[in-house]
């Protein structure tokens, strides 16, 4: 039997356009004794992959110092990127009690804003078993499951910060990408009543999801429409901004909260991708994915990402399953 020593892996090679990703073979990691070797059947582009992909931000930014401290300076220090996972558990360090080989688990892995794990854009990666992973929702494939973590966990951080209640008015601008999407859910399963900013070619998609108002950034219009909020979700940060957008910043009751994705790295617990699980399995909430692209196709789908209209999620196969 021949043992495995090498595997694919798309490397960043440099901050730069979609084409710095590129296919490589690299050495197969090992997993220390604390840590679990997971072969990843899924990954998903997110945001933040293209952020960190596509920095321009000079080192004399106090963003771009903080970054390239905690990334690295020209090109990220680990060139793998990606941030959520599905697949299988194929093998376990001496200490590992959690898991077990053959266990079907998904994740992510940023821990905190300084606690960053890269690395899913890969056939396998290894990751300690206290880290956020658990078993993958039964009644989902890999595919639907690498759409869960990244847009679910923003979403209840989100949620908890604005101690989001049943009955509430909720307001989310950009409603229609993997954060926007998730808070409809959330926000919805919660019993809050949801409006919804996104563009025109959304209108139809968001108001799908239950929303109770889809609003269209792109109309001056439609600000007299917009009622009085106990919670503003900016979904989308500074990354997008409209006219309509600095109204729903005055769209608050008088105490009401704006909360935006930019408001620092996000308070992420181990148990809300549990609950995620859960709502899952449960049927309450359920992945959106917009295209699915392979391995091969990374630069191809973050040239899509890089548009930023996608409607939830952006899934990459990695290993068949």
């Amino acid at each position: 039997m021949t043992i495995r020593t090498i595997m694919k892996a798309i490397a960043c090679t440099r901050y730069g356009p979609p084409d710095v990703l590129q296919l490589r073979n690299i050495d197969l990691p090992s997993p220390k004794r604390n840590e679990v070797r997971i072969k990843i059947f899924a990954t998903a582009v997110t945001a933040s992959d293209c952020i960190v992909r596509g920095s321009k931000l000079p080192v004399w930014h106090p963003m771009g110092l903080m970054m390239g401290i905690v990334l690295g300076f020209g090109k990220p220090r680990n060139p793998i990127l990606g941030c959520v996972l599905s697949g299988e558990i194929e093998t376990v360090g001496k200490d590992v009690k959690k898991f077990e080989k053959g266990n079907q688990v998904f994740g992510f892995t940023v821990k905190s804003g300084i606690q960053i794990r890269f690395g899913t854009y890969a056939e396998y990666m290894c990751l300690p078993e206290d880290w956020f992973v658990t078993a993958k929702p039964i009644n989902l494939t890999h595919e639907e499951a690498a759409a869960i973590p990244y847009g679910g966990l923003f979403a209840m951080h989100c949620l908890r910060k604005g101690d989001a209640q049943s009955g509430q008015n909720v307001l989310i601008y950009g409603a229609s990408g993997a954060i926007g999407t998730s808070i409809v859910r959330l926000a919805k399963n919660l019993g809050a009543k949801v409006d919804a900013v996104c563009g025109t070619s959304n209108i139809e998609f968001v108001k799908s999801l239950g929303v109770d108002t889809a609003f269209d950034y792109t109309r001056d219009d439609s600000a007299r429409d917009l009622k009085k909020y106990d919670l503003v979700f900016d979904a989308v940060g500074r990354r997008k901004s409209s006219r309509l957008k600095m109204l729903c910043k005055e769209a608050l009751t008088p105490n009401g909260k704006y909360i935006s994705v930019d408001d620092g790295a996000p308070k992420i617990l181990s148990e809300d991708l549990v609950m995620l699980r859960e709502l899952s399995e449960a049927g309450k909430i359920k992945p959106i994915i917009d295209k699915v692209f392979t391995l091969e196709q990374m630069s191809e789908a973050h040239r899509y990402t890089d548009k930023g209209h996608k409607r939830g999620n952006v899934v990459i196969t990695v290993c068949q399953s």
